[in-house]
């Protein structure tokens, strides 16, 4: 009941306190990789957006996972014309839960995280459509302290 408890208080955070919406609204899509889910993303600014995933954790622990993360993006460093669309890069930090299916090291705890994504995504200039690469240092902090790396490409629907 705890992990419940602290997956919502993380997307709570993540997404309900959100106040201010760019333009692009709500993006939500999918993430393929490792993890293998649902992502959704929304912009609180020009250039910063949180984005989260419930997703599957395919690695030699099979878990489920939570994610959410606060982006900033350059769009400056990659351009591209107007009419093409953007390319901007991407980094943030961000915070992990893994509930873990009790075949592998951890035998069913629950493991929290600190996430360092980079990335890079492709806005069309006219869908509202994005697609994304991203590699994610991990440091899990509880129950054990490990290192991972994430690394998934991924796309998104933004409802405006």
């Amino acid at each position: 009941m705890k992990t419940v408890s602290l997956v919502f208080v993380l997307f709570a955070l993540a997404f309900g306190m959100v106040e201010a919406r760019g333009e692009e609204g709500l993006g939500v899509g999918v993430i393929v990789g490792e993890p293998t889910g649902i992502s959704i993303k929304t912009w609180i600014s020009g250039t910063r957006a949180v984005d989260g995933a419930a997703a599957w954790s395919l690695s030699e622990n099979e878990a489920f996972q939570f994610h959410a993360d606060y982006l900033i993006h350059n769009f400056t460093l990659l351009k591209l014309k107007e009419s093409e669309g953007r390319l901007p890069v991407y980094y943030g930090v961000g915070a992990r839960i893994r509930l873990n299916n009790g075949d592998g090291a951890n035998d069913g705890n629950a493991s929290v995280g600190v996430r360092i994504p980079f990335g890079i995504a492709y806005m069309f200039a006219r869908h509202p459509i994005d697609i994304f690469l991203e590699v994610v240092p991990i440091l899990d902090v509880a129950p054990d302290t490990d290192f991972d790396i994430n690394a998934a490409i991924g796309a998104r629907y933004y409802f405006r």
